[in-house]
């Protein structure tokens, strides 16, 4: 099942969305939140159908980003079975 990388940006400080964490938390069973406001997720549908769905849980003024994570990548400050999880979901 492809990976895909979830990003966004809150606008206003201090904003706080539990509703988005629980829409990712809740939609896709295999998810990891990276950074604070990065996941990534599995799923089999598109980028498009991802961000469709999380959008409504964002305001219109925050910046989303979906898109698809494959090959290789590099990233500093992980565990090490975080390290482990994202070299197997980069190999798959």
């Amino acid at each position: 099942m492809p990976a895909y990388v979830v990003d966004y940006d809150l606008q206003q400080p201090g904003q706080n969305y539990p509703r988005l964490s629980k829409a990712i938390e809740n939609k896709y069973g295999t998810h990891w939140h990276m950074l604070k406001s990065t996941w990534i997720v599995f799923s089999t549908e598109s980028t498009n159908q991802i961000y469709e769905y999380l959008a409504p849980n964002i305001d219109q003024n925050d910046k989303l980003f979906v898109g698809r994570l494959s090959g290789e990548a590099a990233w500093y400050g992980c565990s090490a079975e975080d390290t482990k999880w994202l070299q197997s979901v980069l190999s798959s």
